[in-house]
């Protein structure tokens, strides 16, 4: 799985409820989007690429949402 393309895509979806003016419901939002739109296979890839280098190309958005929902997310 291509990582890139998904971190890619992940910012996608952050930029998109980023412009919500109620953050924590974005949060939940783009958690939810991850659980519901995304295979179970990227949802797990995505994760270990935030376990295995931080994260350090995701939105602050999306690794704020990941990181708080991520049991939700898995």
């Amino acid at each position: 799985m291509d990582v890139q393309h998904l971190v890619r895509m992940a910012n996608q979806i952050g930029a998109f409820f980023e412009s919500m003016p109620d953050r924590q419901q974005a949060l939940v939002d783009i958690a939810g989007h991850l659980k519901k739109f995304w295979d179970p296979r990227m949802r797990r890839a995505l994760l270990q690429y935030v376990d295995q280098q931080g994260g350090a190309q995701l939105s602050a958005i999306v690794q704020q949402a990941v990181r708080l929902y991520r049991e939700a997310i898995a």
